[in-house]
């Protein structure tokens, strides 16, 4: 008996000891997850001033993830992307004037040590927006090269810190803006006011790096990089070797960071940034998108073709590459003025990229019908209105909007939260969805053509088994002869779906997943 005891505990310490082999998990394998993007002057307001802040943020992140991916009581977000939060003159806060002090107006490094820890017990990562290809003409760095080259002192550190020319041979397909007292100007494409580093010297390389770390090491998740493509503005080919250099960088110091470029260009283009980080999918967002023109009844196997040969082209460049699929974001009118609520469209456009492979991304207030366009008012700050509560926020919407309230048809927060069948309530039962199904973000898709017009989708393998995703995008219900199927595993929509003596019926604007 004494000898058997023995040989029980010797197994139990060597299971314990690792003796048995652990298995191995990519940990790029933990970034599969929905976000959530937050225009963070314009989500909530903690302390009545009216602008969106950090606390605000930390207020409503049961609203995003109660911690309990189950409860069926919040949305389920397992990711955040603020929009910059640095000390910035702008409401948008994309010309930085101090990258290691949050703008006062969404509180401080205290705060967002708190937003992270507070996000991270609810299993939510949190990513900022990095703005590195310019900066506010406010920074120091840019005061000190402004002096620096009025005094034509080479020996001031920051004279080579921005791009600069001689005023007699500027390019021609660069913008430019004259130094005062001096025969130069410096480059800044996007305005006056945001003047381009110079990525050509090293210690501007450095000065970008130490900003990525120290908000690593506080304990953010990782970064969006805003206009990647303009580091070097028209070298393609030094704007990627800087790319594939900093994430590489990046990546030593915490290796599942969560990295995604703003490539806004065609496919061609963006994936010659894929080897470094994820890159948004500009072909399927916005009106003209593929997610928009399938929502509203154009073939189906065009988007099943797309997404597996997009699956394959950004894997072959990088095995880890994930597509981030999304339909609109703060720089595009909102999808609410083009994919109805009222009419179903919201549903399935929701359907199309939520049940995606890879990270999708929805813009806030997208989950409630949200509108916002720029119009003829040519106004961002109109896509990136006070979100609607419905409740005591005091969250007003930003300077230069004009976007009428009377427009907002969908109803706010609190008003869809009382309604079973809201689109608030669909988005969260949405998500539950595909975080039931992890085959639905990380399985190999393939079309399957059913060789009908609007009920398609994939042969998802993932794990050694294959299940079937498949999308009615009419407003008709689809019934057809399926011998191939075995069994009607789940189904989402505004109608129901069902798989009976070999016939599958699918509800008009509904998603299946069989075996």
């Amino acid at each position: 008996m004494k000898n058997k005891t023995k040989i029980v505990l010797l197994i139990l310490l060597i299971l314990l000891s690792g003796g048995c082999k652990k298995k191995t998990v990519d940990p790029i394998d933990d970034n599969y997850r929905v976000f959530y993007e937050i225009f963070s002057g314009s989500f909530s307001d903690s302390n009545g001033d009216g602008i969106g802040d950090l606390n605000g943020i930390i207020r409503r992140l049961d609203y995003l993830n109660d911690g309990d991916i189950d409860s069926g009581k919040s949305l389920g977000i397992q990711g955040i992307w603020l929009t910059p939060i640095f000390k910035s003159p702008s409401y948008h806060k994309y010309d930085v004037i101090d990258y290691y002090t949050i703008d006062p107006a969404f509180g401080n490094q205290d705060d967002l040590d708190k937003l992270i820890k507070e996000a991270h017990k609810r299993n939510i990562i949190v990513i900022l927006d990095l703005v590195i290809n310019h900066t506010s003409d406010q920074h120091e760095w840019f005061k000190e090269f402004v002096k620096a080259h009025q005094n034509n002192d080479r020996s001031n550190p920051y004279y080579e810190y921005y791009a600069y020319a001689q005023n007699d041979s500027i390019p021609a397909n660069l913008r430019f803006k004259g130094i005062p007292g001096t025969n130069e100007s410096y480059e800044c494409n996007f305005s006056d006011n945001m003047p381009e580093l110079n990525f050509s010297n090293e210690q501007v390389k450095e000065e970008v790096y130490n900003i990525a770390k120290f908000y690593l090491d506080k304990g953010i998740d990782g970064f969006r990089f805003d206009a990647s493509k303009y580091v070097y503005m028209n070298d393609k080919n030094a704007s990627i070797a800087f790319w594939n250099d900093y994430c590489s960088r990046l990546r030593e110091i915490k290796e599942d960071v969560y990295l995604v470029g703003e490539v806004w260009s065609g496919e061609s283009e963006i994936n010659d940034y894929i080897k470094a980080m994820n890159c948004f999918n500009f072909t399927i967002a916005q009106a003209e998108g593929l997610i928009a023109q399938t929502a509203k009844g154009n073939n189906i196997n065009t988007f099943s073709n797309y997404i597996e040969k997009y699956e394959e082209r950004i894997h072959e460049i990088n095995r880890h590459a994930m597509a981030i699929p999304f339909i609109s974001n703060h720089d595009m009118d909102r999808c609410s003025g083009y994919l109805n609520v009222s009419n179903g469209l919201a549903y399935i456009g929701a359907n199309l990229y939520i049940l995606s492979p890879g990270s999708p991304f929805i813009y806030y207030g997208e989950e409630i019908g949200m509108k916002g366009t720029r119009g003829g008012n040519n106004t961002d700050a109109n896509r990136r209105l006070a979100m609607l509560w419905g409740d005591d926020d005091t969250i007003k919407d930003p300077e230069g909007s004009n976007y009428a309230l009377n427009k907002q048809v969908n109803g706010t927060v609190k008003d869809q939260l009382s309604d079973e069948n809201s689109l608030l309530n669909y988005y969260g039962k949405l998500i539950s969805f595909r975080n039931r199904y992890p085959q639905i973000a990380r399985g190999i898709y393939k079309k399957y053509n059913l060789n009908q017009k609007n009920l398609g989708g994939f042969a998802i393998t993932y794990l050694g088994e294959t299940t079937y995703l498949l999308h009615n995008n009419s407003k008709e219900e689809i019934s057809i002869e399926a011998e191939m199927f075995n069994e009607l595993i789940d189904y989402i929509g505004l109608n129901e779906a069902s798989y009976k003596d070999k016939r599958l019926s699918v509800g008009a604007y509904t998603s299946v997943l069989l075996k």
